[in-house]
């Protein structure tokens, strides 16, 4: 039987997670150019959070068909090269990622959308699916 302090640090250190994401990056963002469109990005930080709060807003109401919508919207919206896979970002563990990235994905639970989360890439909304 594992202790507690094992199957905690385990499952805190050593766990992997699994997640999509809708980027949307501005110029403040570290490489403002899309991956998606190869376009340097003009839009404001302000501007990406009033356009991601509106998809988030959209796929809110998909509850039933959630993962198709939200891989349909990174495909149609997402400044990441993961566009191509719908966001899918495939297994990652702690430390793979940007420290708020990360901490947004491991706070989700399987199948929770979370709220906008801002890295240094952009502004991101994540679907954690594993």
């Amino acid at each position: 039987m594992l202790s507690f302090q094992f199957e905690k640090y385990f499952y805190t250190n050593m766990s992997t997670v699994r997640a999509s994401h809708i980027l949307v990056k501005h110029t403040e963002s570290r490489n403002p150019v899309s991956r998606r469109t190869g376009a340097q990005i003009t839009l404001s930080k302000a501007d990406a959070r009033v356009e991601l709060e509106q998809i988030r807003a959209t796929l809110a109401g998909k509850q039933g068909d959630l993962p198709e919508a939200f891989a349909q919207a990174a495909l149609a919206r997402s400044d990441c090269g993961s566009f191509r896979n719908g966001g899918d970002l495939g297994e990652f563990g702690r430390g793979a990622m940007q420290k708020a990235f990360e901490d947004g994905t491991y706070a989700l639970q399987v199948g929770e959308m979370g709220g906008i989360v801002d890295s240094d890439s952009g502004l991101h909304i994540i679907l954690r699916t594993a």
